[in-house]
């Protein structure tokens, strides 16, 4: 058999189905994300939709969380779960360009479907802590990170 045979032989590893997480790192993604609707709550917001997928064509195009801050403006949430502080991270290391471009793409795509025409921005919520323990989680939340350009518009 050549390296051909080899490479399509291989097995390749199930994809998890859409909005749903595999394992350990999944659970601890959703009680993040839990613990931060819990925050937004707390500050007056409402949740609009969570794990929104707006193009279903690609499985990285999701949203963990869009909300309407009590202005009337929706806001665009990533949120990072971890479960200790990283002394040599900065507070977006986890959101660099490669995450960028789906979760631009996922706005504009739940902008345009809903005909938005309101302010929005999009913020990274960063949850502490682990599920189940007696400490209640540290959040650091992020307003306005820069993933709409300035002039950003998606018609004209």
């Amino acid at each position: 058999m050549g390296i051909v045979g080899r490479l399509l032989s291989r097995t390749r590893k199930p994809v998890p189905e859409a909005g749903r997480r595999a394992g350990e790192s999944g659970a601890q993604g959703s009680w993040g994300e839990e613990m931060a609707c819990l925050y937004l709550a707390e500050k007056g917001w409402s949740v609009v939709e969570r794990n929104a997928r707006p193009c279903a064509a690609d499985r990285r195009c999701e949203v963990d969380i869009i909300a309407r801050n009590p202005s009337g403006g929706i806001v665009f949430v990533e949120v990072k779960t971890h479960k200790v502080h990283s002394s040599y991270a900065t507070r977006l290391w986890r959101v660099g360009s490669r995450k960028k471009r789906p979760l631009l793409r996922a706005c504009a795509w739940w902008v345009m479907s809903h005909r938005w025409h309101g302010d929005f921005r999009f913020d990274v919520i960063q949850v502490y802590g682990e599920r189940g323990s007696p400490c209640a989680p540290e959040i650091d939340h992020i307003e306005n990170v820069p993933l709409f350009g300035p002039n950003w518009r998606f018609w004209r």
